[in-house]
């Protein structure tokens, strides 16, 4: 497998020759261009130190992986400070507690055991944009390297800020720990054998909830495949039923995305994640008089955020697809929450990134105020369904053409063309998005209606459409 690099950081597979999965060669690379743009991000005066937080989740060449970031950003002159074992948004809040210059998470998210990744943050603790990471790029890519003289290298402390995220998560005032407990709720915890099967049960025994564990030891060794989707999560679905839980959760090997099984066994469905936690936030806000309240998500997010959010007297905005253009957006706008159709709940008023311990902690909120089953619960939400399919291309060079042609095929529909093309047909409440891939020569095609098989209708039309286009 090639090195995927992207504005996000490097990822691949470990082992193999240079060119052909990430080495520790791309590894060394990747952090001295993080350093060297980092000086060029946030100038310093002379003898002022930067200072890189560094946190890993659970996989088996982590800790091969964490010696040579730190080693590397000290060789540059830079602080580190090492948390670890650590959730991607226990990463990114600790950037914010060290008072860092920025940050590098290591993991490879929901990708299996043999992969690993650098995700790159700035001063925020959010992802780089899209001109800083290529940035980056291209200055790894020159290997003129220039490292520290030995008087001059950085030094290296551990904190571990779990316990720091935790008591910020707590400390939301949306987070209402005394409804949760008197609620009594007891969830099985699907933690994939990495980082969340240290923090998500500390959570949940501060919020009062029994837990009944699956898969929590961190060992890196993935009992599943890690991708929190309902077929992967069986064993997740059995436990619930069997232990009679109020509630499943799963989240990825980083911690960073969240779904539920419903107390049936049954899946909550991924894409309603963000949905009910915004509902209920939604619901605050209007309560409590909150003026000009928006709502974000991606383009292939479901329209049921929408409904949701119009519900309430809410605007909704919808971004590019990537955590950084959700950010972006919900920067822009102001939003009182945003994510994606992941299971990536982004609640900026405690950082602008994606956090399932805030979704859970939100969601069992939401589910104690609302006082019924999670099955009752999903039932209150507009019923959507998403089907996900492809065109594979010989080559790439017919893809803007297919794109471009669409939106004359569609012209009396609501179009949005800020990311590929997606078409909103306003009237049936159906919508279908088109985006080129950046590795291979293929179309990803999105859609959604009111039932997969009207979904899946709506992309064999597209998909009949740009065969028509090819065999002009």
């Amino acid at each position: 497998m090639s090195l995927i690099k992207s504005i996000s950081g490097i990822r691949g597979t470990i082992g193999g020759k240079p060119g052909e999965g990430l080495t520790p060669l791309d590894i060394v690379k990747f952090s001295y261009a993080y350093c060297d743009q980092l000086r060029v991000r946030r100038p310093k005066k002379a003898g002022e130190r930067y200072k890189v937080v560094v946190g890993k989740d659970a996989r088996l060449s982590g800790t091969m992986v964490e010696q040579l970031v730190c080693g590397s950003l000290m060789s540059c002159g830079v602080d580190v400070v090492d948390c670890g074992f650590a959730s991607t948004p226990t990463t990114e809040m600790a950037v914010l507690f060290a008072e860092a210059d920025g940050g590098i998470i290591l993991t490879a998210s929901h990708n299996p055991r043999q992969w690993n990744a650098l995700k790159l943050l700035n001063e925020r603790g959010e992802f780089l944009t899209a001109a800083e990471g290529n940035a980056i790029i291209e200055c790894a890519n020159k290997e003129d390297f220039n490292f520290a003289e030995v008087d001059d290298l950085g030094k290296i402390e551990y904190h571990d800020y779990t316990e720091e995220h935790l008591d910020a998560v707590m400390a939301l005032p949306a987070v209402d720990a005394d409804a949760i407990r008197k609620a009594h709720f007891k969830v099985a915890l699907d933690a994939v054998n990495s980082v969340g099967g240290l923090i998500m049960p500390s959570l949940l025994e501060r919020l009062g909830v029994e837990c009944v564990k699956v898969n929590c030891e961190p060992t890196g060794d993935f009992a599943h495949n890690p991708e929190p989707l309902p077929q992967n999560l069986v064993e997740l679905s059995k436990t619930v039923v069997e232990h009679g839980c109020d509630l499943g959760i799963s989240v990825d090997p980083d911690v960073d995305r969240l779904a539920f099984i419903m107390e049936n066994g049954e899946p909550f469905v991924e894409e309603y994640t963000l949905v009910s936690v915004a509902d209920y936030l939604l619901e605050r806000a209007e309560k409590e008089g909150v003026k000009n309240i928006a709502t974000v998500s991606n383009l292939s997010s479901t329209r049921a955020l929408r409904d949701v959010t119009e519900k309430h007297g809410g605007k909704y905005y919808a971004s590019a697809v990537g955590e950084v253009n959700v950010t972006t957006k919900m920067h822009e706008v102001g939003a009182i929450i945003g994510g994606e159709g992941n299971g990536g709940v982004i609640y900026p008023s405690i950082h602008a990134g994606r956090d399932a311990m805030v979704g859970v902690a939100l969601f069992l909120s939401n589910l104690a105020h609302k006082g019924m089953k999670v099955s009752q619960l999903k039932k209150t939400y507009p019923q959507y369904a998403i089907a996900k399919n492809r065109i594979d291309l010989s080559d790439s060079s017919m893809i803007d053409r297919i794109l471009s042609e669409m939106k004359v095929v569609f012209k009396d529909e609501t179009i949005n063309d800020i990311d590929g093309v997606k078409v909103i047909f306003e009237a049936k409440k159906q919508w279908v998005h088109l985006r080129k891939s950046n590795t291979e020569p293929i179309i990803r095609i999105y859609s959604e209606a009111e039932t997969e098989a009207e979904a899946n209708a709506l992309a064999q039309r597209v998909i009949e459409i740009a065969h028509n286009i090819i065999g002009k």
